[in-house]
């Protein structure tokens, strides 16, 4: 019987003993005709299948090839060779799929990165990907224990909406319109009454709008599920699908937020810790090996989980735009233009700026708050000084920005000014104004991009490495 099946995690866990048992998995390599290095995906750890030489049929043993997946069964005994506790002496095998090995793309040897993108369908399969989704898995977990834990309700928002949360208008149309003979109003503009939902909509970019509305009823909830934006972007932290985790707080100011997104971040990390600790080292030791071949003065100064441990356990620096600003034009990078982009009030803060500050300044994470308005979401509430918002972004190393959020603007007459300013279609907006209308009250939130957590905490540089099948500009595989 199939669920008879010990985990290969679990049998290499086992000791040597009486009781029969059964494994399956797939064939890493065969050698000798005698040793099937076995894996089934619960550990990178191959479990040794020793056949008994003239036990098993010639035939049968043509067939036990790389990719091939088989059923073993047999008594856990103590292992002679170096490496592993236990191995599998086996008395019965069986081939539950063929694989032919000379067609197989997974041969036992190291494959780059890049190839392994264009056989992601296989690429589960291999020591790297394995660690990387054990993590990824770990850290969803993580999300759901952490809000649960805290008494947050988990709100399911929308895939399909008819507004843009963050006014950047890089959407996905959604439609049912026939491209050939779209019908059109006199004006000569489609004729979006004739589509699926009478109006224009388009794949989400967020759903915070939908998860304030939440918030105003239950006070504290969150969000976990798929975003998209459709920008024609080919760079290595950039995808079209991703997912996203926003809370939403009722009664919370910008201090609330920070203090909440940065117990966020730590609590996934020592998650990871405790609970994947195989992973990590494979990952540490992986990324080790990459920095390696990098010249001497591009190498990160720590390893893996050095940074993760140091993260985890350490309280976040906190500074306002403002601040930021002024060190980045102090720093000695800028004095000898090592940046590529301009700093100067006003201006959004580029990757390698927020990397400076957190790596080669303060050597932690950092908060940054206060940003200037004209560079902020219309949704985030004013200061005082009139030029910029209650905003905020955790910055990370190795990465930079891994969150954002902001206290939102609560006050009506305020909001809707910023919206008339922005241009955001004040009437459509009626539902989300109405929370303003009855019974507003502060409230605030933040984005945490779990791809990018993803990376940070792996260590892998290609965001596409991070999500099983990655949607890019030309590239909707699988």
């Amino acid at each position: 019987m199939f669920n008879k099946r010990v985990k290969i995690k679990d049998a290499l866990g086992m000791p040597a003993g009486k009781e029969e048992i059964t494994v399956m998995g797939w064939v890493r390599t065969l050698r000798n005709n005698q040793f099937i290095a076995l894996n089934d995906g619960s550990t990178n750890e191959n479990l040794q299948v020793v056949l008994e030489l003239g036990l098993f049929d010639e035939i049968l043993l043509k067939k036990i090839t790389t990719g091939a997946s088989v059923r073993a069964v047999g008594k856990l005994v103590v292992s002679p060779g170096k490496g592993q506790q236990v191995e599998l002496k086996a008395d019965t095998v069986e081939i539950l799929g063929l694989s032919d090995a000379e067609k197989f793309p997974l041969q036992p040897k190291k494959h780059s990165l890049e190839f392994l993108r264009e056989i992601a369908h296989l690429r589960f399969r291999t020591n790297t990907f394995g660690s990387v989704f054990r993590v990824r898995h770990a850290l969803a977990f993580a999300v759901h224990r952490f809000f649960n834990e805290r008494g947050f309700i988990y709100l399911h928002t929308p895939i399909i909406t008819a507004s843009d949360a963050e006014g950047a208008g890089e959407m996905f149309k959604v439609t049912t319109l026939p491209f050939d003979e779209t019908p059109r109003t006199e004006e000569g503009a489609v004729d979006y009454k004739e589509d699926f939902f009478g109006r224009a909509t388009n794949l989400t970019v967020s759903g915070q709008l939908e998860g304030e509305l939440a918030a105003m009823g239950f006070s504290e909830i969150y969000t976990f599920g798929p975003t998209f934006r459709a920008e024609n972007s080919n760079t290595a932290r950039h995808l079209a699908e991703f997912w996203m985790i926003e809370p939403e707080v009722a009664f919370n100011d910008l201090e609330d937020n920070m203090d909440l997104a940065e117990a966020f971040v730590r609590y996934l990390i020592d998650y990871v810790l405790k609970n994947n600790p195989a992973d990590l080292v494979f990952l540490d030791q992986r990324l080790a090996e990459e920095e390696r071949q990098k010249p001497q003065n591009e190498r990160s100064e720590t390893g893996l989980i050095e940074k993760l441990e140091a993260v985890a356990s350490q309280d976040f620096e906190r500074i306002t735009y403002t601040e930021a600003i002024d060190i980045l034009l102090q720093s000695t990078a800028y004095k000898k233009k090592k940046f590529k982009y301009d700093i100067f009030w006003g201006t959004d803060l580029q990757s390698e700026h927020e990397r400076w500050l957190v790596e080669k300044h303060f050597r932690k994470p950092v908060i940054v708050t206060n940003y200037p308005k004209e560079i902020k979401a219309f949704y985030m509430r004013q200061n005082a000084d009139g030029k910029t918002v209650a905003a905020m972004d955790i910055l990370a190393p190795g990465i930079g920005e891994i969150v954002g959020g902001s206290q939102r603007e609560e006050r009506l007459d305020v909001l809707e000014n910023r919206m008339r300013e922005m241009h955001i279609p004040v009437e459509q907006m009626w539902w989300y104004l109405d929370t303003r209308r009855f019974g507003t009250v502060p409230h605030a939130g933040f984005g945490l991009g779990f791809e990018r957590m993803v990376q940070f905490v792996t260590g892998m540089t290609n965001i596409r490495d991070v999500i099983p099948f990655p949607r890019t500009p030309n590239n909707a595989e699988f």
